[in-house]
């Protein structure tokens, strides 16, 4: 019994830890032991191609080469309460910046709660799972949401841990991109 309830209280823990609704900050915070978490702003974004929920491909090289917009990443989950705040804001963001990609992808979930949570949640920008976990390995976020801003060169302009909302887009976009 005391066993079940300390794993209880880890899992919340680890849970309210990782879904926290932070501020919406940069940041190139070093992980548990001095590990690095993912890549840093200034860093080439690592690659990855995803099935969309639409039935389409998202590569972000070839994206970046054919299309040529930066990308908006935001990694999200179907848990995660603050990631299911912002998106109806990414959604303005997006419909307010054509000029930028942006891309939602679930990582840490199952694909049947992921596709219910699109469902439910009925935005417009492009949404897709990481069968595989490659982008979750390749970006490492520290908790979600997270969210990146990849430059048309493929660098990673900053990173964002915690919700985001239009007016704070809007501020990146402009300060990134002018």
């Amino acid at each position: 019994m005391r066993t079940r309830l300390t794993l209880l209280l880890v899992a919340i823990t680890v849970l309210a830890v990782a879904c926290s609704p932070t501020t919406d900050a940069t940041t190139t915070t070093r992980g548990l032991q001095g590990q690095d978490n993912g890549p840093s702003s200034d860093e080439i974004a690592p690659s990855f191609a995803v099935e969309t929920f639409d039935g389409t491909t998202f590569n972000l090289d070839d994206h970046l080469v054919d299309d040529g917009r930066p990308v908006f990443l935001n990694l999200w989950a179907s848990w995660c309460f603050p990631c299911r705040k912002e998106m109806p804001a990414i959604d303005a963001a997006a419909a307010n910046h054509p000029e930028v990609q942006f891309i939602g992808v679930a990582v840490s979930d199952t694909e049947p709660d992921a596709l219910k949570f699109v469902e439910e949640i009925g935005v417009s920008y492009l949404l897709a799972f990481d069968a595989d976990g490659s982008v979750d390995d390749g970006y490492a976020p520290l908790g979600l949401p997270a969210s990146y801003i990849i430059s048309s060169e493929g660098v990673i302009v900053e990173r964002i841990f915690g919700e985001v909302t239009e007016e704070s887009l809007a501020e990146k976009f402009e300060q990134h991109f002018g």
